[in-house]
């Protein structure tokens, strides 16, 4: 119930703004403040405001919620351990099955990142390597920056 006086007060005080702003010559602006007041009267009437002051109020539907989050919360916990404990060995179970793979876990075969490494060809196969800082020209560079004066 004071829900309801709450809302046709809001509403009521909503037109009351609408109605100088359509005297102040705002007819644009008066119609989108009227629009936003009628809205709690038409959560009155649809009894909207009932169900959720109703919802709102009730401690079995606060207890129902509680339940929800703890339901969620064992779920992820025990995805997360899962996934941890899949991924960290692929040892047998305790009743001497092998584990299950997990998605995105290495495969058995999988190639080291250096055998990605482009081929150098026959040319460079006996040469020494580079050292840390390589000796590269710039002359071409510095006479590009002396043209143009810098």
């Amino acid at each position: 119930m004071l829900a309801e006086t709450i809302c046709s007060a809001v509403s009521v005080a909503g037109l009351g703004i609408a109605a100088v702003t359509a005297y102040r010559k705002r007819f644009l602006a008066a119609a989108r403040i009227t629009a936003y007041a009628l809205v709690p009267v038409a959560l009155v009437m649809t009894g909207f405001v009932e169900w959720v002051s109703g919802m709102v109020f009730n401690p079995t539907v606060w207890a129902g919620f509680g339940l929800l989050g703890v339901s969620w919360l064992l779920f992820m916990t025990t995805r997360a351990i899962e996934r941890r404990g899949l991924a960290a060995s692929e040892e047998p179970g305790e009743h001497g099955k092998p584990k299950k793979k997990v998605k995105g876990s290495p495969a058995d075969g999988a190639v080291a990142p250096a055998a990605s490494a482009p081929s150098l060809g026959a040319a460079r196969a006996g040469s020494a390597p580079r050292s840390a800082a390589p000796a590269e020209d710039f002359s071409d560079i510095e006479a590009i920056l002396k043209k143009h004066g810098i």
